[in-house]
């Protein structure tokens, strides 16, 4: 199988309005197709798929490539081909072929800048079976086979454009892995297009989330890729600017166009945008899917939880820095303005920068302005610019639509040459007007004949002539490679020994061009880092080819270069164009109405040499102008214009040569006008026509104002040149003219008719010559006078009536009936004018009226007009106005180094300067110009006056044009005379001619050989050969009326042949055949050349004489006719289904000009299958024997109405008939069969097996409970290696499809028997344009030439099996699950339930919904019976329940019953892989493996199948095999059937048949057309009601959780980390323990605290218990919960059965410090330690590095049931986890029993046992420092602040010290300084007397007075005063004086 995926593809330029492009892809004659999308940037990715059959790939297979545009009517055009050699995939069939940009080619095989992306790759059985798990293209099988087997159900897409489109994007949340941080609760908030989503909070590091978000768009694809997807994971119980753990960002294009458009199952990254070197923060798990209209989700159908495979993948986002440059300017304040004061200004400043203009804000009515702002201004790299010209040869422009005006041409690149922008000099860049001109067939022209028009354009660019010449070496390497490609291809004979030197060529030149170097960048200044890569790339590339050219055999030659040119097209793009495009505009009216644009590096010189520069630069290319946007026709193209073209620098321009012949001429040029006035020509009466001025009378030219530009000069002074070009009649090419005036008359005042006041008028009312003074023309006669028309709305004698309605006067309405108010009467008088019959021809007459000479009379050279009518050189009686052209050459002067024509710059104007700076005050607003030059009243303010340039051709040369024409094929029609009168109409330049017309054919041959001769052509003949004019093809039909339509046109250049000694005939090819800009309609097979005249070919006529004449016509060659062989095409009819407006169809088979029809249904209502007789039909044809040539089969069905009346109702077209030939006197040919549907021989036997094997199961045996049952094997089949194991599950396996049956590939679509093809409408509508279905199939064989040789057998025969239809069957639909629903509620959720539709049966109850899920599980059977075909499309449908409004549509897949029941792959029911009688998987057909051999056998042709007596073996098929070699060792299963019955079902499974299964089927909703809404994965059971009883249904009952209970008691810690101080300042905590299941966080349990722990050790001897609904077999807990309180329904959630411990220190007042976490998966947790030293956190890797017998086992405690040891706690610190403690555990898990007979209570709570705990012995060390309250508060005080108190003591000791020194040092000094002694003791003697104290004199003083009792005191010493108590004792004399 060959699976193509179209990815992509690129149209340019785009085109307008916006195409809906559809690709043809052809493969061995089989064409298939894309469906149709809409932009010029069409995204298809859709698969389509070849079937092989018996030829595999060979060395020179391809795929042809057409990409085609289809209009909203269903026509096709053609935008361009492209061929993909498939050598590559024949040398290595595993390779996938990525074919990136492929470049298209156009209608003349040259390269086009359209480019298309696919991905080939060849399938073989083992890859088809290997898709789901690993597809290299990320494209599932589904995909794959979804064209050719058009799947019911989906509907024709709508897919990328560039108009808004439907997408869908989902993000599944899986899980998260190693978050970052403590104690954390998790939610994942989703961003999709700003559009935010949620999960619930979770708890943990390692949280289980299995949540989906949808988003659906309807937005442009461009910006809907711009679009970005946030993930960001929160930790919910923190604050807010600190919550974030780590996000990952990406956009929707990198999700779009990954492989399969999905990133599923991958691990992201998370890191933290404002901190990033924190690294990976944690892993999320998601699946994001990105889908288009007509794209598919992949398929996930892994466990929700479980170990991901060893190869991990993980995303991170790439933050990529954006380095700008700015320019600001930072705007503060403006001082002294001097503005007007009588005025109020407001102040504004602007900066301008390179054309860039910024403002500030205004400031109102001051002087003195302040703003204060910054004007910012990005800043662009401008490399220096240099002068480019650019020089433009017309020579021919054809083809065209009658335009009434003149028209010119106008070139530009850029701004420059464009007149509408007046910010640029004018340049001579438009062509003099010409007029359009009939060529004698529908077309017209202009005739330039030999002097052709030029223009010449300067403009400055930056010098990118590096990236040029690398860019057009490379397209000449890519040509010439090309040109040999297809020299080699037209060798057709592979023993021509001119094949070998072909090759030996192609060889040589490769390796030649392949060792040319290319530009260096890497020296180069002004490259850029992407012109380095590229050149490396390149360049490398060409190294490669040249190698492999250099050993390349001469084997596979064309394969091989295809392969080469596929690889150079693949780095051709260049992103880094620095040059524009060169527009070329027609110009009618001052209107732009046609364009055409050429890519400007084609046509650039290259000092560096012709290599180098662009390969049509100075050569001849045809151009076809198109329409812009939403202008001009549909299927009328504006013009095929042919030009020369030279771009390049103007200092390269100095000996500029564009053509090899031709003389270049500059001319100024301006018109004289003069009027009639008073009979008297003068300037009076010209009104606003100036004296002189352009041809168009608009502009004022004087002569004096001329002035030649710097660089040229005046060859001679002014002279009169009429413009005979513009003086040409239009209708000389005509052969007769029709000439009609009307006259006309009116009432007077009597009412009688008389004269009007212009009595002789044309159709509009213009006034005209009468006609009795029209004369007949030279060269012309008429056969009859004038004649009145009365084949009109007129009376008897020709008038018709009005009323004249002022200004104008004339009637808007016309009467044949004269009324009494009418006022104006007319009527039309016609007369035919013949062309005399004279030597010369018509184009040779036109030629000798360009080339005279002024005749007699004409010297003055004035041109007359008459009433608006072309100018004339004779004056007319009537004409009143008169002009003539004034030309002046000018010549260039010395050589200045460049090409004359590009100084030409600049009006001719004297007063340049002054109109300039008029224009600049005139200058209108940029959105005025465009009003301004559309408006063709308005004049131009350019200044008119530039040169016109011409080239002037000598010498011309004739040709001779041979068209070789066939026939033509796909045709498609609704009619039953498929085409009328067809004939071709060849058109070249201006002549035409037209083949014959034939009868009515869907294929018509013409044979036909059509000659021109005389063809006359300017340019140099070797110009023509490397560029001829292009041959158009049209395909025109005849009706019965004689009226023409155009079908389609095809267009090539021709074979040119400039010596007649090298000619070869041409061979013949197909071309297609183009409507409306591209869209195909049909192909015709042609082939042209075009043979110079010489002097020999004059005297000879060779070419003519080659050519046979038959019947009044050129036949064509015998050498290229293409030979015919007698075949015979049987068509096996079977039936015609939805049919719905039928009533009595019958079958026409089409094939060229042979028919065929079958009877027509009568009873279609009751039996739409044809009747046995008319079932095989046989039609002779004649059919080339070269695969090339062939016609396709066309089918329709014409349905019979009342009376006679028929009509096509639908048809289709067999383009490829090779798959259906056959030798049909082979021996090995099997017949096809109709299965046998009745079951009358075998009746009782199978009575007997019911009996036996299904009606006798005894209650106790369906009671059995089985280890396993169906959805074992799902579950085996999807994820083998992580479901349950069972011994013997490979005996009970089934196959899982990811897509529909019918798309797998090994299954023919289900088609074997007979084939459906779609039946069409000549323009379906795009929602349904299929109308109905035929279903049948055709044989291809050759039928001898002689009437009496035996005939080959029919192919087909009748069967008696027939009577079997309409069937009665019983069909049982298993509906598994479905998957990824859209959502419907507005919690993001659906309540899904199934209803299923079979002719008008309906199943399904809405009360059997899911509540809140988007993967619902329904496991339901339905049954129901049918008659097929009548009752066949089985509809399965998806709603969504609402309680109040009505239930919402989710999706709807159909099934086709039929192809089931049909197909000899037993389809019907899949086989089992096991035979049982008995258990969960029962045999379920209605016929054991045995019978179904022999029928099996009996389709195919062979003898039945003998068993031998012992069962054990089987001869079959002419081999014996035994039972042994199946089953070495014969299983012990419970229930299997007998040694026959297994050894036929052995060997059924050998033939392919389909197994059991299950397929998913993708859902389709009306409301989004295309786009996928959703899986659902089911199978269906047919069984037929004559063949008996089918088995027992499959017991798929979704499984129910069972109840456990986990028992988990906490023994003790060890190391927990102690985190806080007592009084003593030791380390210590207060540890407890908190518990939980995973998602049963509100069952949190705690144990009691151990204080003051020293040691990190705590005993708790607690319990924890918890319940948990547990599904063994998906390893998941299932909880179903309401969401809100008023919510209707609970929502099931399912999450890993984890369970999470926490270590915590209890603080009484601050919160509590989070110590450590464990997390055990309860299905795949460590071995504990058995003693806490052996516990260590390596025991808790998620990926251990340590070899494998090194590494932790794991266990699952389902299983083990109870464990008891010591586990790791470990904390975040730092970034990193580190262990913080060990936990020791004893885990218990029960089940509900269990429980129940093992209570036990919560913590130390009764029922305390199994085991019984005691509280903990716990040491008193908390408590003690209370019993010795002064020791202890020492011994605190002291260990904590001894150091402290040491320092204390010590400065307190020094600073008592300081004071006391300090206080008394004065003391010390004053006593030692001052002695007092000798103050104090005298020499007298001093008594104290204290006089009364009653004394009145207080202030007495104590007097010195002698005391005489007192001795004196000389004797003694000096003593000081003893103190105060001394004084107490004189004062007091009571007092006891103080002893010594």
């Amino acid at each position: 199988m060959l699976r193509l995926v179209v990815q992509s593809a690129k149209i340019d330029p785009p085109l307008a309005p916006l195409p809906r492009p559809c690709m043809s892809i052809d493969f061995r004659d089989v064409k298939k197709r894309t469906r149709v999308v809409e932009g010029n940037d069409p995204v298809w990715n859709e698969t389509l798929i070849w079937h092989l059959w018996n030829r595999p790939l060979e060395n020179d297979s391809f795929l042809q490539v057409t990409l085609q545009d289809t209009g909203s009517q269903k026509e096709e055009s053609f935008i361009g081909l492209a061929t993909v050699l498939l050598k590559p995939l024949w040398k290595q069939p595993s390779k996938v072929l990525f074919v990136k940009d492929l470049t298209l080619l156009n209608h003349s095989m040259k390269p086009t800048d359209c480019t298309v992306t696919l991905q080939v790759a060849h399938m073989s059985h083992r890859d088809i079976e290997k898709t789901g798990a690993e597809d290299l293209l990320g494209i599932t099988a589904r995909e794959a086979a979804r064209q050719k087997l058009m799947v019911p159900g989906s509907t024709a897409h709508r897919a990328l454009s560039s108009k808004p489109q439907h997408f869908q994007v989902r993000v599944k949340v899986f899980e998260a892995r190693q978050l970052m941080g403590n104690n954390i609760k998790p939610v994942v908030k989703v961003s999709i297009a700003g559009q935010q989503h949620q999960t619930r909070i979770k708890m943990g590091n390692n949280p289980f989330f299995n949540e989906i978000f949808f988003q659906n768009f309807h937005e442009v694809p461009a910006k809907f890729f711009d679009e970005t997807i946030l993930i960001q994971v929160v930790n919910s119980s923190v604050m807010r600017y600190k919550a974030e753990i780590g996000r990952f960002q990406t956009d929707i294009g990198f999700i779009y166009h990954s492989p399969g458009h999905t990133l599923l199952r991958k691990w992201l990254g998370l890191c933290q945008p404002n901190n990033p070197g924190s690294g990976v923060t944690g892993y999320l798990k998601v699946t994001i899917c990105a889908l288009g209209v007509g794209d598919q989700a992949l398929i996930d159908q892994k466990q929700l939880y479980g170990a991901d495979d060893t190869d991990i993948q993980i995303f991170k986002s790439a933050v990529v820095p954006i380095n700008m440059a700015y320019l600001q300017f930072f705007i503060y304040c403006a001082e002294d303005l001097h503005l007007k004061k009588q005025q109020s200004v407001n102040p504004q400043l602007e900066v301008e920068l390179i054309g860039e203009k910024l403002r500030t804000h205004m400031q109102t009515q001051t002087d003195n302005p302040i703003w204060n702002q910054i004007l910012t201004f990005r800043i662009q790299k401008h490399q220096n610019r240099q002068k480019y010209g650019l020089c433009v040869i017309f020579l021919s422009c054809t083809m065209m639509p009658n335009f009434e005006d003149l028209i010119h041409f106008e070139v530009s690149i850029g701004h420059y040459g464009n007149k509408m922008d007046l910010n640029y000099k004018p340049l001579v860049s438009s062509t003099q007007y010409s007029p359009v001109i009939y060529d004698g067939n529908i077309y017209h022209y202009v005739p330039w004949y030999n002097i052709k028009p030029v223009v010449a354009v300067t403009s400055n660019w930056e010098d990118v002539s590096f990236r040029m010449n690398c860019l057009n070496l490379l397209h000449f390497t890519r040509d010439r490679l090309k040109a040999n490609l297809d020299t080699l291809k037209s060798t057709r004979n592979p023993k021509d020994p001119a094949l070998l030197c072909q090759w030996e060529k192609l060889l040589r030149e490769l390796v030649e061009d392949c060792k040319r170097p290319l530009p260096c960048m890497t020296d180069q200044p002004k490259a850029t880092n992407l012109d380095r890569k590229r050149w490396q790339l390149r360049s490398l590339l060409l190294q490669e080819l040249a190698q492999k050219a250099k050993q390349a055999m001469p084997r596979d030659m064309v394969a091989t270069a295809e392969d080469w040119l596929y690889r150079l097209n693949a780095v051709l793009p260049e992103p880094q164009m620095g040059l524009p495009d060169v527009m070329i505009w027609l110009v009618a009216k001052e209107q732009r109405v046609a364009y055409a644009q050429v890519p400007a590096h084609s046509v650039l010189f290259s000092r560096a040499g012709a290599l180098h520069s662009g390969r049509l630069c100075g050569k001849i290319q045809t151009l076809l102008l198109q329409y812009p946007e939403g202008e001009g026709q549909k299927d009328v193209l504006p013009a095929h214009l042919r030009v020369c073209m030279w771009l390049g620098n103007v200092t390269d321009s100095k000996d500029l040569q564009l053509l090899c012949q031709g003389d270049m001429a500059v001319y100024a040029e301006t018109y004289e006008n003069q009027a009639k006035y008073k009979d008297q020509w003068g300037q009076q009466g010209l009104y606003r026509c100036p004296n002189f001025s352009d041809v168009m009378g608009n502009k004022t030219l004087p002569m004096t104002d001329f002035q030649p530009p710097l660089g040229w000069h005046w060859q001679d002074s002014w002279t009169v040149e009429p413009q005979r070009r513009l003086l040409l009649d239009t209708d000389i090419n005509k052969s007769q003219v029709l000439e009609e005036v009307y006259e006309n008359q009116g009432r007077d005042i009597r009412g009688a008719w008389g004269p009007a006041a212009i009595p002789n008028t044309d159709v509009n009312g213009q006034p005209t010559e009468a006609r009795e003074n029209v004369k007949c023309p030279q060269g012309w006669h008429f056969k009859k006078d004038w004649v009145v028309e009365l084949n009109h709305a007129v009376d008897s004698k020709g008038w018709e009536y009005g009323v004249g309605i002022p200004p104008s006067g004339l009637p808007q309405v016309w009467s044949p009936v004269e009324k009494t108010y009418h006022s104006c009467r007319r009527r039309r008088w016609a007369r035919v004018r013949f062309r005399n019959r004279g030597e010369l021809s018509r184009e040779q007459e036109t030629v000798s009226f360009l080339q005279l000479g002024p005749a007699e009379g004409e010297e003055d050279g004035w041109e007359y007009d008459a009433f608006g009518s072309k100018f004339h050189l004779h004056p007319q009686p009537r004409s009143r106005f008169r002009r003539r052209c004034w030309r002046r050459r000018l010549v260039p002067d010395k050589d200045k180094g460049v090409a004359p024509v590009f100084l030409l710059e600049g009006s001719l104007a004297m007063d340049l300067k002054h109109r300039a700076g008029k224009e600049e005050e005139s200058k209108p607003w940029p959105w005025g110009l465009d009003r301004q030059f559309r408006d063709p009243q308005r004049q131009d303010a350019r200044p008119p006056n530039m040169p016109f340039i011409y080239c002037t051709f000598n010498k011309p040369h004739y040709y001779q044009l041979f068209c070789y024409i066939y026939q033509a094929r796909n045709l498609v029609s609704n009619q039953i005379l498929t085409f009328q009168g067809p004939f071709i109409r060849v058109v070249f330049l201006n002549h035409s001619q037209c083949t014959q017309t034939l009868r009515s054919s869907a294929g018509p041959t013409w044979a036909q050989t059509l000659i021109f001769q005389h063809l006359l052509l300017y340019e140099n003949p070797q110009d023509t050969k490397e560029s001829p004019p292009l041959v158009v093809l049209e395909l025109w039909q005849r009706d019965s009326w004689g009226k023409e339509s155009l079908w389609g046109r095809s267009m090539w250049p021709p074979v040119v042949w400039l010596d007649l000694q090298d000619r070869i005939l041409p061979p013949m090819r197909w071309h297609p055949l183009m409507k409306e800009l591209g869209k195909e309609e049909g192909e015709i097979l042609a082939s042209c050349e075009l043979i110079l005249q010489t002097e020999k070919l004059g005297e000879k006529q060779l070419p003519i004489l080659s050519v046979p004449w038959k019947n009044g016509a050129y036949t064509l060659p015998k050498s290229i006719q293409p030979t015919i062989k007698r075949m015979a095409i049987e068509i096996l009819a079977w039936g015609l289904r939805n049919m719905k407006k039928a009533s009595s169809p019958q079958l026409l088979v089409e094939f060229g000009e042979e028919s065929l029809r079958t009877e027509p249904i009568r009873d279609f209502q009751t039996n739409p299958n044809f009747p046995e007789s008319e079932s095989v039909l046989v039609l002779i044809v004649l059919m080339p024997t070269e695969e090339a040539y062939a016609l396709p089969l066309v089918v329709k069905v014409v349905d019979n109405w009342a009376f006679g009346q028929q009509t096509v109702t639908g048809q289709a077209n067999i383009d490829f008939l090779q798959p259906y030939f056959c030798d049909p006197w082979a021996q090995d040919y099997v017949h096809p069969k109709l299965p046998r549907l009745s079951g009358k021989k075998h009746q009782d036997f199978l009575g007997y097996l019911s009996r036996k094997f299904w009606f006798k199961s005894s209650k106790a045996e369906d009671e059995y409970e089985h280890e396993v049952d169906w959805w074992s094997k799902l579950f085996w089949a999807t994820d083998e290696h992580k479901s349950l194991k069972y011994k013997y599950k490979d005996y009970h396996t089934l196959k899982v499809y990811d897509c529909e049956l019918e798309a797998v590939p090994a299954f023919q679509g289900l088609q074997d028997f007979c084939q459906t093809f779609k039946l069409y409408q000549e323009q379906p509508k795009l929602d349904s344009p299929v109308v109905g279905e035929f279903k049948g199939l055709f044989r291809v064989y050759p039928f001898p030439e002689n009437p009496d040789a035996p005939k080959p057998p029919l192919q087909f025969l009748a069967w008696p099996e027939r009577e079997d239809f309409p069937q009665p069957c019983l069909v049982r639909v298993y509906v598994v699950r479905a998957i990824n629903l859209q959502p419907q509620d507005y919690n993001g959720l659906c309540d899904p339930y199934v209803i299923l539709k079979l002719g008008k049966t309906e199943l399904g109850s809405r009360d059997m919904y899911q509540p809140n899920t988007l993967d619902p599980i329904f496991g339901t059977m339905f049954e129901l019976t049918c008659n097929i075909p009548l009752e066949k499309d089985l509809e399965i449908q998806l709603y969504d329940f609402d309680l109040f409004s009505p239930d919402d549509k989710i999706g709807t897949t159909v099934i086709d019953l039929e192809n089931r029941l049909l197909s000899g792959f037993g389809a019907h029911c899949g086989l089992s892989k096991s035979y049982c009688q008995s258990g969960p998987f029962r045999w379920r057909d209605q016929m054991p493996p045995s019978y179904l051999l022999e029928r099996y056998a009996k389709r195919k042709g062979l003898p039945p199948p003998l068993f031998s007596p012992e069962e054990d073996a089987v001869f079959y098929n002419g081999k014996k095999f035994k039972l042994q070699s199946f089953e070495p060792k014969t299983p012990t299963v419970h229930g299997l059937g007998p040694k026959k019955e297994r050894l036929a079902l052995h060997l059924l499974h050998t033939q392919g048949l389909v197994p059991e299964h299950v397929e998913t089927r993708t859902l389709y909703s009306a409301s989004q057309p295309g786009i996928d809404q959703g899986k659902v994965q089911m199978w269906v059971d047919i069984f037929p009601k004559k063949l008996g009883p089918p088995g027992p249904p499959v017991n798929i009952n979704p499984r129910k959780p069972k109840r456990y209970e986990l028992r988990c008691v906490i023994w003790k810690t060890a190391n927990v980390d102690l985190v806080d101080d007592n009084l003593s300042r030791e380390k210590t905590s207060d540890i407890y323990i908190k518990g939980w299941l995973y998602g049963l966080e509100k069952d949190m349990q705690k144990t009691d605290i151990h204080y003051h722990s020293l040691t990190g050790e705590a005993n708790f001897n607690w319990r924890f218990i918890f319940t948990m609904d547990y599904l063994a077999a998906e390893r998941v807990c299932v909880q179903s919960q309401k969401d809100y309180i008023w919510s209707l329904d609970a929502t099931s959630m399912k999450f890993p059965a984890r369970l999470i411990i926490q270590v915590w220190d209890n603080d009484i007042f601050s919160p509590d410090d989070f110590l450590g976490v464990l997390e055990l998966d309860l299905s795949d947790m460590p071995l504990p330690a058995r003693h806490a030293q052996q516990c260590s956190i390596r025991m808790m890797d998620a990926d251990p590095k340590w070899p494998y017998f090194l590494q932790y086992k794991h266990f699952s405690l389902f299983k083990k049931k109870t464990v008891t040891g010591w586990w790791p706690c470990q904390v975040l610190d730092g970034g990193k986890w580190r262990l913080s403690g060990k936990v020791k555990m004893s885990l218990e898990i029960l089940s509900e029993k269990e429980a129940l007979i093992k209570p036990a209570g919560r913590g130390q709570s009764e029922p305390n046992q199994y085991p019984t705990l005691h509280p903990p012995l716990r040491p008193y060390t908390s408590f003690i420092w209370l019993q010795s309250p002064v020791q202890h508060f020492c011994s605190v005080f002291w260990k904590r602040y001894r150091f402290k108190l040491i320092a204390f003591m010590v400065i307190s000791i020094l600073a008592l010290l300081l004071f006391n020194f300090i206080y008394s040092a004065p003391h010390y000094l004053a006593m030692s300084w001052i002695k007092p002694q000798l103050q104090l003791y005298p020499p007298i003697k001093i008594f104290n007397i204290i006089t009364s104290l009653n004394t009145s004199n207080a202030s007495s003083s104590i007097l010195p007075t002698q005391d005489p009792n007192l001795k004196p005191t000389t004797d003694h010493e000096w003593k000081l005063h003893p103190g105060p108590t001394n004084h107490l004792s004189n004062i007091f004399p009571e007092l006891p004086a103080p002893e010594d």
